[in-house]
């Protein structure tokens, strides 16, 4: 069995300055911050998600939003059917090949996402302007190297 360190891998007064901890509660201030601007809007995170990226790349299918919107399948077909229910997605009846249905977005859809978007990039430029200009492209790769870490 593999020694496990004692000691904190990095130097901090305790587990509130740890990066795991930092992320977490960056993380959970984001999400609060979108769960109040897109229940205005009548959607959740991983509805309003869904929809950005059908917006960028129709028709993919319920295994590969669930995905790219951090959710199970199972969550990811509620998501979908609840969507399809609003009108803002359409789906075919029957999978044409397999058992992906491609989901596309309706004008509703579309015009649901245009509504929502600036209150959400809105969230996210609260967001950025903690961060000084000149680090935030090191601080998007530092995170995409931390994701690609921890997924190996």
């Amino acid at each position: 069995m593999e020694n496990m360190p004692t000691e904190p891998p990095h130097p901090a007064k305790d587990v509130t300055h740890h990066v795991g901890y930092l992320l977490k509660r960056a993380q959970a201030a984001l999400r609060g911050a979108m769960d109040q601007v897109l229940r205005e809007h009548g959607l959740t995170v991983p509805q309003y998600a869904t929809l950005e990226l059908l917006a960028l790349h129709p028709g993919m299918s319920n295994a590969d939003l669930a995905r790219a919107t951090f959710v199970t399948r199972q969550s990811g077909n509620v998501v979908l059917r609840g969507l399809q229910e609003a009108g803002l997605i359409t789906r075919p009846a029957t999978a044409d090949h397999g058992r992906a249905r491609p989901a596309r977005l309706t004008e509703a859809g579309q015009t649901r996402l245009a509504a929502v978007q600036s209150a959400v990039y809105a969230v996210e430029q609260r967001m950025i302007t903690a961060i000084p200009t000149r680090r935030m492209a090191a601080l998007l790769t530092d995170l995409d190297h931390i994701a690609t870490a921890l997924e190996e």
